[in-house]
């Protein structure tokens, strides 16, 4: 991201667009744009930065003419906006279908109409063999960006993907909720805890969404590599680093939930590039002028299994409350607590 640049985030408001734009502001850029439905959470948002180069859209991707308000003269766009809560969606499907889906169709549209030079959108591993309605429209949200990479060859906007796991922290995640439970001296609830799920900061996504930007070709997904951990192992780590006694409650499995997370399949490992900390995994540019009678498919080395939770490298409580220590909103916590557990 140049010095100068316009960039718009789509639901700016939430835990990946604060942090982004942040990030961005540091960088000396020119205008940062929040669209985003609530206008309560932007005012928020107004009065913490303190940053004129911030301005603010309320508007819905939902509806295509705040989209392209929102993109004209744009540089770049994160594509953030989502619902993202698995039971919610179970219940109201057709409402992720409207944001999940065609929002991000009006926002991949709307700034290619604006002559925005980049797109990166942000997919979520429950897109990954989808058992929910969630993971289901993020799925056919990265579709929705490969069709346009492979249908507009010749677009001057390059949209690309980038998925990862759970974002520790961010709104709505299970860690906040431990520690309101630890402060209000209740027992921290758990689905089910042999369940498996990945671990990353926010960082670690701004990063990936940053490496997209500067390295993605239209139609790429870009599969940030994580650690995992079982959600009992995530609240054993939560407990010790409170310092309170380790007390469950188990609940029982939430609607559409799975038992372990897939990051990447079997078959995009068999055309992947692997680069170490993450997946490249390339657009299939193919049309659809296969020969007579014939479907011709594409030769790959032949993954033997996915890279999901269960087979991820396997943090510990000792590592993953050295994880956990990481997190700003952790140790400022533990401070408010006792000091010395800060340290």
């Amino acid at each position: 991201m140049t010095a100068g640049s316009r960039v718009l985030i789509t639901g700016g408001t939430g835990s990946f667009g604060q942090t982004m734009a942040r990030r961005l502001l540091d960088r000396d850029v020119a205008e940062v744009r929040i669209l985003s439905r609530d206008e309560a959470k932007q005012d928020a948002m107004r009065r913490v930065f303190g940053d004129e180069r911030l301005r603010y859209y309320v508007g819905d991707v939902r509806d295509r003419d705040s989209v392209l308000r929102a993109t004209r003269s744009v540089d770049f766009v994160f594509h953030a906006a989502a619902l993202k809560q698995v039971p919610s969606c179970e219940f109201f499907p057709l409402e992720a279908v409207r944001t999940n889906i065609l929002g991000s169709a009006n926002v991949i549209e709307g700034a290619a109409e604006s002559g925005v030079s980049s797109v990166v959108v942000l997919s979520t591993d429950k897109a990954v063999y989808p058992v929910n309605a969630m993971g289901m429209s993020k799925a056919l949200m990265e579709k929705v960006a490969q069709a346009y990479a492979r249908n507009n060859p010749d677009s001057g906007t390059v949209v690309s993907c980038v998925r990862y796991g759970n974002v520790m922290y961010s709104r709505g995640s299970v860690i906040p909720l431990f520690v309101e439970q630890i402060k209000a001296g209740r027992s921290l609830t758990v689905t089910d805890p042999t369940m498996t799920r990945f671990l990353m900061s926010l960082t670690d996504s701004v990063e990936l969404v940053e490496h997209a930007f500067h390295n993605g070709r239209p139609g790429d997904v870009f599969i940030r590599k994580a650690a995992a951990c079982t959600i009992g192992d995530l609240a054993e780590a939560v407990c010790q680093l409170f310092d309170v006694p380790f007390k469950l409650e188990v609940i029982g499995v939430r609607h559409s939930e799975k038992w372990d997370e897939t990051l990447a399949s079997r078959e995009e490992l068999s055309q992947a590039h692997d680069f170490g900390d993450f997946f490249r995994v390339p657009l299939d540019a193919r049309d659809l002028n296969y020969a007579l009678y014939v479907s011709e498919g594409a030769l790959g080395e032949k993954a033997t299994e996915d890279f999901n939770s269960a087979n991820a490298p396997r943090l510990d409580v000792p590592q993953i409350m050295d994880l956990l220590r990481t997190l700003p909103e952790i140790r400022a916590e533990l401070a408010l607590r006792d000091p010395v557990l800060a340290c």
